[in-house]
């Protein structure tokens, strides 16, 4: 009932490769547990060993050892379903999850561990307006809750989780460092091995952010640093320089194996191809054959049809070969112009070109992906002319995001800074366009509504907007595609970040003595739900979020079915043997009860004996 421990799996890893590196001691609570022998690691991993203080290159930051650390830490948070907030919450697979995204980053590393096809965020950019999360390094949970201010002395929270990271803090970098290296840093691990991650920013911190994903997702895997042309027109009451782009970092987990399917050719730039000499191959467009530096091997006559010789221009040389010349004069891909007395050019054929498209240069212009100004309006629009947000992205430019690195088949894309929830427009008129079936994944955190143009706000958080937007966009979505868009998922599961649906006993036992356990109850909040219970599971068994449940009636008890009959379980009262025994016929891969749930303690008796007799290779397991 806890998210993974990374540096388990880290552990792991360093003993299948270097054994003899990994011993037995004893851990803080008296426990026998594996450590790493740093001493003989690093004689396996450098012929000269760095000593302390040694000069070498490194990027570093107050409280950095301690940022990488909590991205390892585990948690043992849960995500609670809203049906309410919801929309088609039994049929989609999208899912918004409102919460501290590094928490849900942890969460959700569980079961989508190198899952995810495409990341796109567009975190704080630390203007000094921007908020920071509050991720606490030096005190425990309970120091921290009790300094902090954000809790009054019955528990509440009174304050927001964020702080304005103002340009006056001592520590207005280190603080938006020590945000984004371990939300990064867990967002690794979701990507798949052909994944891509996108993220925005403008010139605060894009120095830093770059030298933050060397280091964790490999300078060697870096794609591009795109300029995205933001503003169509300048601000004039700036001193120097009026901004007019944002970056976009562009990184995948192995380039390699990471697909760009280019930009989508447009008409224009076919009409450039033309077929003067009535070619079989079709249209086609003549390209230079020289190339500089010269080769000096490439340096030779041609002979015109007209009999006139050139040569390659001063400092150039062909880039063909003398035989590679030939044999592409002989296929007739040598172009000598219409009089045959030009100098030679290749001819490019439109039939050959790559059909994944034409490979995105790193200057995208708002004539092409759209402009903040206009992003605003358009979502002005979808909400009657009110203005909520400021400079929201826009929907045509993660649209080309997803359109570079994804396929319309079934994935899953990701946005844990969500925002306004752009993001989720983008992959819903994306699949309507190309018949997709991308399903995506949005997390923010509640965060209060700011009100940039004195609207009535009718909406307290940002979730509670974006959820609406979603609503109204999908229906646009699908109104505007007609029959195209039948079968588009415009739904989402809305789940909320919360404690553990465990009480403290599940956890802490030791810290009971016999009076509580003679008042214990239960071991599950009084406040929490069947279907609470069921979404804690689904990470636990490696199950998708957005599996297809269903809720069906089995011998009068309420019983949960997921993807069919791979899961069932019930945490219904009163479960007796009658119910377990035609579960247990159904044969299930996993099946889940809680001990609560039987109606006697014969149930649980003779609970394993009846699904060894029925169905022996299910999994079972009792909370």
């Amino acid at each position: 009932m806890k998210s993974l421990d990374a540096v388990d799996g880290n552990v792991a890893k360093i003993a299948a490769l270097f054994p003899h590196c990994v011993a037995e001691r004893k851990g803080k609570d008296g426990t026998t547990e594996l450590a790493i022998d740093f001493d003989k690691l690093r004689a396996e991993l450098s012929k000269e060993v760095l000593e302390e203080g040694e000069e070498r290159y490194q990027f570093t930051w107050p409280d950095k050892r301690a940022a990488s650390r909590l991205a390892n830490t585990a948690i043992d948070k849960t995500l609670r379903p809203d049906l309410e907030a919801s929309k088609d919450f039994w049929n989609t697979e999208n899912l918004y999850i409102e919460g501290d995204n590094l928490d849900v980053l942890k969460v959700l590393r569980e079961n989508y561990l190198g899952k995810i096809k495409m990341i796109y965020i567009d975190p704080p950019y630390n203007t000094g307006n921007d908020f920071v999360y509050n991720d606490d390094f030096a005190q425990g949970k309970d120091d921290f809750e009790a300094s902090s201010g954000l809790f009054d002395e019955d528990g509440n929270q009174v304050l927001d989780p964020m702080q304005r990271n103002t340009e006056s803090n001592g520590r207005f970098h280190t603080d938006w460092l020590n945000m984004i290296y371990p939300r990064l840093k867990v967002a690794r691990d979701l990507l798949s091995d052909d994944g891509v991650i996108f993220i925005s920013m403008d010139d605060n911190e894009a120095k830093n952010l770059k030298a933050v994903c060397d280091e964790i997702f490999g300078a060697q895997n870096f794609l591009a640093q795109v300029v995205w042309e933001r503003a169509y027109s300048p601000i004039n009451l700036m001193k120097h320089f009026s901004p007019s782009h944002d970056y976009i970092l562009v990184y995948a987990r192995n380039p390699e194996l990471a697909e760009c399917r280019g930009i989508p050719r447009s008409q224009e730039a076919n009409d450039r191809y033309s077929n003067p000499d009535n070619d079989p191959r079709g249209p086609w467009k003549p390209s230079d054959l020289s190339v500089g530096p010269a080769v000096e091997s490439n340096i030779y006559p041609i002979t015109t049809p007209s009999g006139r010789i050139v040569e390659p221009p001063a400092a150039r040389s062909w880039s063909l070969s003398r035989n590679a010349f030939r044999e592409r004069l002989q296929d007739n891909r040598i172009w000598f112009g219409p009089n045959g007395d030009s100098v030679p050019s290749m001819k490019r054929f439109l039939s050959e070109l790559r059909k994944t498209g034409i490979t995105p240069m790193t200057i995208w212009k708002y004539t092409e992906v759209d402009h903040s100004q206009a992003a605003t309006q358009k979502l002005a629009k979808l909400f009657d002319g009110k203005k909520y947000f400021d400079y929201p992205k826009p929907v045509e430019l993660l649209k080309r995001c997803l359109a570079l690195y994804t396929a319309p088949e079934d994935c899953i894309v990701l946005d844990f800074f969500s925002g306004s929830g752009t993001f989720a427009q983008a992959v819903m008129e994306l699949n309507a366009s190309d018949g997709g079936t991308r399903k995506y994944i949005l997390v923010q955190a509640p965060e209060k509504m700011e009100n940039p143009a004195n609207v009535e706000l009718t909406f307290e958080t940002i979730p509670q907007f974006a959820e609406e937007r979603i609503r109204r966009a999908g229906e646009k979505v699908k109104e505007e595609a007609g029959d195209k868009a039948k079968d588009l998922d415009v739904g989402f599961r809305v789940l909320k970040l919360d404690s553990s649906n465990m009480e403290d006993v599940f956890y802490t036992p030791e810290d009971f003595n016999e009076q509580h356990l003679f008042n214990y109850v239960d071991n599950v909040k009084s406040d929490r739900t069947p279907l609470d219970l069921l979404f804690q599971v689904l990470p636990e068994l490696g199950i998708e979020l957005s599996a297809k449940i269903e809720e069906r009636d089995v011998n009068g008890k309420k019983v949960f079915f997921v993807d069919s009959t791979y899961l069932i379980a019930t945490f219904d009262t009163e479960v007796n043997e009658s119910t377990v025994t035609e579960i247990a016929k159904m044969k299930p891969d996993y099946f889940v009860m809680r001990d609560a749930s039987a109606a006697n303690d014969n149930v649980l008796d003779n609970f394993e004996q009846i699904f060894k007799h029925y169905s022996p290779d299910t999994i079972r397991k009792i909370l």
